[in-house]
């Protein structure tokens, strides 16, 4: 093997491996998602990947405050707050939404459709920054690895070009 292949097989891995945002809107039927209180069986959702149970909820909490809730905070700070976990919140076959907006409420004691009746922005649903305002964090601080096969591959095959250079 030269240089010049394995070089090209890496860039290859990172390059269909890297995981990319598939949507930069939080959609409106994750507010709906919320609202339906209705279980069935045909209706099983998966387990959010995330942890909403342990997130800091401050963002919302100290800018979004009653009894006015005025909207443009309001807004601004559930953006800042959901908008790094977009992928997860839009995926409806998942209980991420549900799950959020139950500690949300809890969090903020906030009335029930207050974030689906004040946060309103087009047809695609709520407009979130090309980059997430923040990386999300654990409460020890660590980073959240949201990929850990690719970072299993992009590391083996770091180690297998080291062995095959020296």
């Amino acid at each position: 093997m030269n240089w010049f292949s394995v070089i090209l097989f890496f860039l290859l891995l990172m390059v269909v491996f890297t995981p990319s945002s598939a949507s930069s809107f939080i959609s409106d039927s994750v507010f709906q998602s919320h609202a339906s209180t209705g279980r069935s069986l045909l209706q099983a959702k998966k387990a959010c990947p995330v942890s909403f149970e342990f997130m800091n909820y401050t963002v919302i909490t100290s800018q979004c405050k009653g009894p006015q809730y005025p909207p443009d905070r309001c807004c601004k700070a559930f953006k800042d707050f959901a908008c790094p976990y977009v992928d997860v919140l839009n995926d409806l076959t998942s209980d991420c939404a549900s799950t959020m907006f139950t500690y949300i409420n809890l969090n903020g004691n906030y009335p029930p459709g207050l974030f689906a009746n004040e946060c309103q922005e087009g047809k695609e649903g709520l407009a979130c920054p090309a980059t997430p305002p923040s990386q999300p964090a654990n409460d020890s601080g660590s980073q959240i690895i949201r990929e850990p096969v690719l970072l299993l591959i992009l590391t083996s095959s770091f180690l297998v070009l080291l062995v095959k250079l020296f």
